[in-house]
């Protein structure tokens, strides 16, 4: 039962950049500063405007490039990516950028997100006779594209653009241009930053500072942003009316670095605010707060200085694991838990502990470090989580997609303390999770509350969902040919 790490698991990083003669070795300074959105593959394709050359494969983005690489991706347009697959297996046919020849040239996409609609594009590009190199959802916008009936028409990817629902932010690559766009609702981030002529874009502002690039503004939810040589340009690409945005929360919560601004709002000082208000809605008497590092540090020096208990380090991490919640596999991750946060017994031995965390999904390593306290001496233990119970499914790019993984999806937070072994367990408000916030309106909590901004009547079940349509698809036409 404790083979799965206590975390939800990341989506992607994108990074691109247009009009820089470095733009490969921009490009990978940028993902490796993205490295925390995901470590099963990264990919660059870059142009000089006559050929576009790519290299990609799978691990993480120090092991898939070299010097030799760069030498072999000359060119100063690109567009790069990290890849967590919340849709498609781990193989290197899905790992990103998507590279396709079309009848007018060739076109690079990377997306950060997940489409709701992606089963129901593919059949019918499947059953008009295309062929699907790769089992993401992000290959029907290439099919879109394609598509006579788009490419003939005026405003082309805006078009096609329009078919997709869910969450997506997409960079798209000719060439000789560079497209950026994200979804109606704004799901997911993505930020246009500037060195010197050159324009940048990144999935986190911390990719743009690493490269030296200056932020300019967000991409704005619907909106589609060329450049080319006539420079930057964009206009809305969707004609549907959108009441609220919904930011993924879980941006703040956990999955964004603390020195990245997010929708607009710096991520360390968000935690630190999550931390609090966490201390105002459940105060305990304690001696010390420690925090699970790293993702819940911020929420713990909040929570620290709002109760005037003092901060210490109960927990070392070994920084060479990596983040185990990437590993795709069950036995990874397992291995990688168990190496990954040692208690330190001088700090917590005899002492009423308060331990902040930013999230938990399955309970089963937060139940484990509980244990590991008590093993260490600890005299109480107060388990404080940032964010309110997550107790549903996320169809948006998160990797938790069944209710069934979710502790709080099946107990009630007395039968989760117990669960845990804890003394005394407290969740964030749904209130207190928006209170940072000038419009809480416009980001999602759909994993807490369960209500979606979008329909779901098309979505598939698991990363997996669009192989298993595929296998059933593939059954069905033998039998009609037998």
């Amino acid at each position: 039962m404790y083979d799965q790490e206590d975390k939800p698991k990341e989506e992607c990083g994108l990074f691109g950049i247009y009009g820089h003669a470095n733009a490969a070795a921009l490009i990978y300074q940028g993902l490796f500063t993205l490295q925390h959105r995901g470590q099963e593959g990264a990919g660059i394709v870059v142009s000089d405007g006559k050929e576009i050359r790519s290299v990609k494969g799978q691990g993480l983005v120090g092991d898939v490039f070299s010097d030799k690489s760069f030498s072999s991706l000359p060119g100063n347009i690109g567009i790069g990516h990290v890849r967590y697959s919340t849709t498609g297996s781990t193989r290197i046919q899905n790992v990103q950028p998507l590279v396709a020849e079309c009848v007018d040239g060739i076109w690079a996409v990377a997306h950060n997100g997940n489409l709701v609609n992606a089963s129901r594009l593919r059949r019918m590009y499947q059953e008009a006779g295309a062929i699907f190199q790769t089992s993401t959802d992000s290959e029907v916008l290439i099919h879109l594209l394609a598509d006579p009936m788009y490419r003939s028409r005026p405003k082309r990817v805006s078009r096609a653009l329009t078919e997709l629902e869910g969450s997506f932010s997409f960079l798209i690559m000719t060439k000789n241009c560079m497209m950026a766009a994200r979804d109606s609702h704004g799901f997911r981030p993505l930020s246009i930053g500037k060195i010197g002529d050159a324009y940048v874009f990144a999935s986190e502002t911390c990719a743009l500072v690493q490269t030296g690039a200056e932020f300019v503004r967000d991409v704005e939810p619907g909106e589609l942003v060329i450049v080319d040589d006539h420079g930057m340009r964009s206009h809305p690409f969707s004609g549907k009316h959108v009441d609220n945005y919904a930011h993924c929360v879980f941006e703040m919560v956990y999955f964004a670095r603390p020195d990245s601004n997010v929708f607009g709002y710096n991520v360390h000082m968000t935690r630190m605010q999550y931390g609090m208000r966490l201390a105002e809605e459940h105060p305990v008497d304690a001696d010390i707060v420690i925090a699970v590092p790293d993702s819940g540090n911020s929420a713990a020096l909040g929570f620290s200085r709002k109760s005037g208990i003092p901060f210490d380090y109960g927990f070392i991490r070994n920084h060479y694991v990596g983040r185990t919640f990437i590993m795709p596999e069950a036995e990874s991750r397992s291995k990688g838990v168990d190496m990954k946060l040692t208690v330190l017994p001088e700090v917590v031995k005899g002492k009423r502990v308060v331990v902040v965390d930013d999230s938990i999904v399955r309970g089963t390593t937060a139940k484990r470090r509980v244990q590991h306290l008590r093993d260490a001496g600890a005299k109480e233990i107060h388990v404080r989580i940032s964010c309110p119970p997550t107790a549903f499914p996320c169809y948006y790019g998160i990797d938790f997609p069944t209710t069934e993984e979710l502790v709080a999806g099946k107990k009630d937070i007395e039968t989760i303390r117990k669960f845990l072994g804890a003394d005394s367990i407290g969740y964030l408000s749904e209130a207190g999770l928006l209170s940072p916030f000038k419009e809480g309106k416009n980001f999602c909590k759909a994993c807490f509350s369960g209500k979606y901004p979008t329909s779901l009547e098309d979505v598939t079940s698991g990363k997996k969902g669009l192989e298993l349509f595929s296998t059933e698809h593939k059954e069905k036409t033998k039998r009609i040919i037998n």
